[in-house]
């Protein structure tokens, strides 16, 4: 990528921060990997098997080939490492990538209520994961009988793929992609996308049925260690790379055309921001079906929290999201245990009052 103009950036353009917001930006990141730390050796622990947290870390250190002296019985490492650890693995990749791909899109549409949604990736991989359950035609049943148990991701994973790709498409003028375009189109396909996947539900058997609601409210119930090893090559592409285009967003926060004068790539940082982001929010519905909120709520959390800088608010978005999500599985195994609630109800209930929030304070701000 060519070298772009340095700052001005939203911390300096602006007024200068006042002690508490710098204060705040500085602890922000160390203070969510201490949190994270804690979550996941609680949320390893916690369940129908109780481990504590001392055993967790004993058993941890004695797969390590370290020697704690802390004492865990053989039952309690067999649960960790077999059931425990890969669920809590994927939940931390899940939640960041989630997480992160808000805090893109927010800085790509300039909109802290933006979400991956908008360009149409998780309608369409509901689409094709609907599809891949419901109808029982030649290419899908090929495709299942190739695939097998990973068939499911794979469909939504394309789906998710193939609506960004057309949203993209349509939002181009003149070889370009116009945001607002954009957005209006992602609003066409998502709507596209719900009255087909509605008109496959209404279709759909009774069993079917049970398939799609479970799979569409998400679960982290299918983790493994086949399934973490596999999700991890997709989910680390945007995990590294997002968080090196803070400096770039801080410039895009500017308009489109300044950027583009301060020497931005602006139609480049697009591509690579859509891209990266589909490729983690693709890859999170394949796996573990819809999980709404977390990348609307979470990155715009952490932007209260520390101000506007992209280069603090995409890692944070992304330990913010690793963090509630660890949390929110950890609450829909153990509130109604044996059962288990899918994690997409939780989330929403999480999610939606902090949403109203937000919203309800950006038109007192409107107001003021």
């Amino acid at each position: 990528m060519p070298a772009v103009a340095e700052l001005p950036s939203p911390t300096t353009t602006a007024p200068p921060a006042t002690p508490p917001v710098e204060l705040r930006r500085r602890l922000l990141l160390p203070l969510l990997v201490g949190l994270l730390v804690v979550a996941v050796l609680v949320s390893a622990g916690a369940g129908a098997v109780h481990i504590p947290v001392p055993a967790v870390v004993g058993i941890l250190l004695h797969k390590l080939g370290l020697s704690s002296g802390l004492a865990f019985e053989s039952q309690q490492e067999a649960v960790l490492w077999a059931i425990r650890l890969p669920r809590v693995c994927l939940g931390v990749l899940i939640g960041a990538a989630l997480g992160l791909a808000g805090a893109a899109m927010q800085g790509l549409f300039r909109n802290p209520l933006a979400d991956p949604g908008l360009i149409g990736v998780s309608a369409g991989a509901s689409l094709a994961a609907v599809t891949t359950i419901v109808l029982e035609v030649t290419l899908l049943s090929a495709l299942r009988e190739w695939l097998g148990f990973y068939t499911l991701a794979v469909a939504a994973f394309a789906g998710a793929c193939g609506t960004t790709l057309l949203v993209y498409q349509l939002s181009k003028e003149a070889g370009r992609a116009v945001v607002a375009t954009m957005l209006l189109a992602g609003i066409a396909v998502n709507a596209l996308a719900g009255a087909l996947t509605g008109l496959l539900t209404y279709a759909a058997t009774d069993e079917q049925l049970r398939s799609i609601t479970f799979w569409g409210l998400g679960s982290l119930g299918g983790a493994s260690w086949p399934t973490v090893i596999g999700v991890l090559p997709l989910l680390a592409l945007p995990l590294l790379l997002l968080p090196r285009l803070g400096k770039q967003l801080n410039l895009l926060a500017l308009g489109e055309d300044q950027a583009a004068h301060l020497g931005l790539p602006v139609t480049r940082l697009k591509r690579q921001l859509i891209v990266l982001a589909t490729l983690a929010v693709g890859t999170s519905v394949a796996v573990a079906g819809s999980i709404g909120f977390l990348g609307l709520v979470v990155p715009h959390l952490v932007r209260l929290a520390a101000g506007p800088d992209h280069r603090v608010v995409l890692p944070g978005a992304a330990l913010g999201g690793a963090l509630v999500l660890t949390l929110a599985d950890t609450l829909a195994r153990t509130v109604v245990a044996p059962a288990e609630l899918p994690i997409g109800i939780l989330t929403a209930l999480l999610g939606t009052p902090v949403f109203l929030w937000i919203l309800l304070r950006e038109k007192r701000l409107r107001l003021a």
